[in-house]
């Protein structure tokens, strides 16, 4: 017998409720759980007779198809933040619950002096998605500061520990995201050093808001501030009123391509090193210099007046209506450019 009370759960709940994007259809059957206990009975009881199961967090990086998911949604809703050790030789060790807020730790984070996350402030989301993204920005990533991550292993069923060289991780990348029905993220713990200056900055644009040399350190408090600051003037930071930011935040990867594919590009396109003859370039330069400009879109799914790489709901657009502009942009740099864009978010029940 379970030591907790039954799980509650509702039917036919639009997940466009669920999701940054406010889009999506009904869900069949939504389980919201606080607890590991019922997360995992959850997951095991969907598994056992063969339900489909979606695992939702902060809908932040999802894009749900309007006939919705004939199946479990299970809306993490775990918390929990406890600080293993602490001291000035090595560091902070903090495991923190998979459904406690990204920006709330960050904040946290900042507050309490542990370096190397002030950079991806902002962000939304739950910690449990930021390892099977390798959330990254300014130059900052989850996987820089990452210790361990806790999963519930589907095909295994059991409860698994990776360490952080583990984990796969790669350009928002990581062995969750690419085997993404097989783990659910119960835990994520973190190493953080210690100390009121943040990580080296190395993103130019953060640098100059900050008026710093790239590759110089800032207090952790001022570098989250001016991410906060750049990040809303994109439309990056959630805001009801502001239609720009229901979006799913960058819709496309920048990419990464062999050195002679990125040599036939503009010269004036943005190159970055990736090794292995890889070179990256940049989502939001290829697609305004292919004609898809800020605001771009007549209907009710646009490109964001504030940022290229952001496909916004402007408040009465479909899933369709958002997917169509995500192939008309895709289409369109790949005729351009000959670079096939690749979706960030997490696509359910649907296709580009």
């Amino acid at each position: 017998m379970p030591d907790h009370l039954p799980v509650p759960e509702r039917t036919n709940v639009p997940l466009a409720e669920l999701t940054t994007l406010r889009l999506g259809g009904p869900a069949k059957r939504l389980v919201e759980v606080d607890d590991e206990a019922a997360l995992l009975e959850t997951v095991r009881a969907a598994d056992a007779t063969g339900e489909p199961l979606l695992v939702l967090g902060g809908g932040s990086n999802v894009v749900v198809a309007d006939e919705g998911f004939p199946g479990t949604v299970l809306h993490v809703c775990t918390r929990g933040v406890r600080v293993e050790s602490q001291d000035a030789c090595g560091g902070a060790v903090v495991r923190v619950a998979a459904g406690e807020s990204w920006d709330g730790l960050v904040a946290r984070a900042v507050a309490e002096g542990w370096v190397g996350v002030e950079a991806l402030s902002g962000i939304p989301g739950l910690v449990g998605a930021a390892p099977i993204q390798n959330v990254g920005a300014y130059s900052q990533e989850v996987a820089q500061t990452l210790a361990q991550v806790r999963v519930w292993d589907r095909e295994d069923a059991a409860v698994r520990t990776f360490a952080a060289q583990e984990c796969g991780f790669g350009y928002r990348a990581s062995r969750f995201k690419r085997s993404p029905q097989r783990y659910v993220v119960l835990e994520v713990a973190f190493q953080f050093r210690l100390g009121e200056l943040g990580a080296p900055v190395q993103y130019a644009e953060l640098a100059r808001t900050l008026g710093v040399e790239a590759g110089t350190r800032a207090p952790s408090a001022d570098v989250r501030a001016a991410v906060l600051r750049l990040r809303a003037g994109k439309g990056m930071v959630l805001d009801a009123a502001d239609h720009d930011t229901w979006s799913a935040g960058s819709f496309f990867t920048n990419p990464v391509i062999p050195a002679e594919a990125a040599a036939g590009l503009p010269a004036l396109a943005p190159r970055f090193p990736a090794g292995d003859g890889q070179v990256k370039t940049s989502a939001a330069w290829l697609i305004e210099h292919a004609g898809f400009g800020k605001g771009y879109g007549t209907g009710p799914a646009r490109l964001s007046s504030k940022h290229t790489l952001a496909l916004t709901n402007t408040g009465s657009a479909s899933t369709a209506d958002l997917l169509a502009l995500a192939r008309e942009i895709r289409s369109g740099v790949l005729g351009r450019f000959g670079v096939d864009l690749v979706n960030e978010p997490v696509l359910v029940g649907c296709e580009l």
